[in-house]
């Protein structure tokens, strides 16, 4: 029976009575997804026959031959000549099964003092840190494309918005510094991140560490991790790092999908601000004149994507008693797709920041309605004594009088205005212009334009 059993490729035929059963095995398997990472699994494996080897566990000549398979092997996945096996479950066994088929003996010892539950567990976070690392480029070209578009219009003027009334005059390089400002701190959340996915826990074997003398540093050392996980219960059985890397994709979704929104609104001929490259674009299949922002739309829906996959890994955790479990094996298809959809959506972005061309004429038209300066006209008052509130009374007696007129502030004459106020001279109207209100925000953070220029190139230092 166990001959039977180990032609058809069982990994556990030894142990049982009878084969698993095709629907399990179908059920249980993952070596169609987790097999991107065959790279790091051989990584991790010749990292620890190294060790092995320089322990004394294993002959030089078997780790030599180990090397040797490991190499062909290499060639035989990316030429895409390796045959993934449904019997042999995951990505782990496949590629050990075609090692024994390669270097004999050699091959069944490079297993010695590890467990697939380590051996998992190193491949995830080596994987992790890898898409971690492409993900913080991805975020600094990003955030380059828009200090660039920023840069272009520092002095643009548009309105900016709070309840999506109109509030106060800004200017378009401030606006898009705020989603430079929201990408550096989603940077700085996935270096955080890395800290903690950077930790080895191969070693630990099944759950308790294993009889034989290793050299778990050596091992980190060599694969570039900063430390070892210091507990071998946590070491097998921790997800933490896939979640918070998934809470900090999320945000990162969640700032895609805020710009996301103001483009689509921007670009519709009822705002008319932007406009967005037509390859970004698409059409409607029975309106010829539709142009449809469908990447940003598609990125809004695909926040909802990533959101998912961080409450299906939490859930995912939330029962578990100590150590490895089965569950786990679901934690890679969502930890797969995050990665694969925020990497696709900041290339595309960043892509895409460089191909929106700016209407000023239309926000500069917009600003000039919903008295956007008025805030500009209740501190001039006050500079000139009168206390705050009676200046904001004054103020929206004078806004009133506008709506009723059908008129702006800037549009009523000095008698008009000094009817609310006789402290109005007539240096009030050099405050109720859109370029002497951003002016006038002239200090950091302020939306002035030579304080959005000192802030890009600031910035542009951070990235450099």
């Amino acid at each position: 029976m166990t001959d039977q059993f180990a032609k058809k490729g069982e990994a556990w035929s030894a142990r049982f009575s009878e084969p698993v059963s095709d629907l399990v095995k179908r059920y249980t398997a993952s070596v169609f997804f987790d097999n991107r990472m065959a790279q790091v699994d051989i990584q991790g494996s010749l990292a620890h026959a190294e060790m092995l080897a320089h322990q004394g566990i294993i002959s030089a000549a078997d780790y030599a031959e180990i090397q040797r398979g490991m190499a062909q092997i290499k060639g035989e996945i990316e030429s895409g000549q390796f045959e993934w096996l449904l019997d042999l479950e995951d990505v782990h066994l496949n590629i050990e099964k075609r090692l024994t088929e390669l270097v004999g003996d050699a091959g069944k010892r490079l297993h010695t003092g590890r467990s697939r539950n380590d051996q998992v567990a190193t491949d995830i976070r080596l994987y992790m840190r890898g898409a971690v690392d492409d993900i913080i480029g991805l975020l600094r070209d990003l955030r380059g494309a828009l200090l660039d578009l920023a840069e272009q219009h520092a002095d643009t003027i548009l309105p900016g918005f709070t309840h999506m009334q109109v509030a106060q005059p800004i200017t378009f390089g401030h606006h898009v510094l705020a989603y430079v400002e929201m990408f550096g701190r989603d940077a700085e959340r996935m270096i955080d991140a890395r800290k903690r996915i950077n930790r080895l826990p191969l070693g630990a074997a099944a759950l308790a560490g294993t009889t034989f003398p290793i050299d778990r540093l050596r091992v980190a050392r060599t694969l570039g991790f900063d430390d070892v996980c210091r507990n071998s219960l946590d070491a097998v059985s921790d997800r933490d790092f896939a979640i918070e890397f998934c809470a900090a994709a999320a945000l990162v979704m969640t700032h895609i999908s805020r710009m996301s929104e103001e483009l689509v609104i921007w670009m519709s001929p009822r705002v008319g601000f932007i406009d967005i490259a037509d390859r970004f674009c698409t059409g409607s299949s029975i309106m010829p004149q539709k142009k449809n922002p469908d990447v940003p739309e598609l990125a809004r829906g695909k926040t909802g994507r990533v959101n998912g996959h961080l409450i299906a890994l939490l859930t995912l955790m939330k029962g578990q008693p100590l150590a490895y479990n089965k569950d786990n094996q679901e934690d890679k298809e969502p930890l797969f797709d995050t990665v694969d959809t925020l990497t696709d959506t900041l290339r595309i972005f960043a892509d895409m920041a460089r191909g929106i061309s700016v209407k000023p004429e239309a926000m500069r038209a917009a600003a000039l309605q919903g008295y956007a300066t008025a805030t500009d006209l209740a501190d001039y008052l006050v500079k000139k004594g009168l206390p705050f509130r009676d200046a904001h009374e004054a103020v929206a007696h004078a806004v009133r009088t506008c709506v009723d007129k059908g008129c702006d502030l800037a549009d009523l004459s000095l008698d008009d205005l000094r009817a609310f106020s006789d402290l109005i001279g007539e240096d009030v109207f050099a405050v109720l212009t859109l370029e002497g209100s951003v002016a006038a925000r002239d200090h950091i953070g302020g939306t002035a334009p030579n304080q959005v220029r000192a802030a890009i190139a600031q910035l542009r230092k951070e990235l450099n």
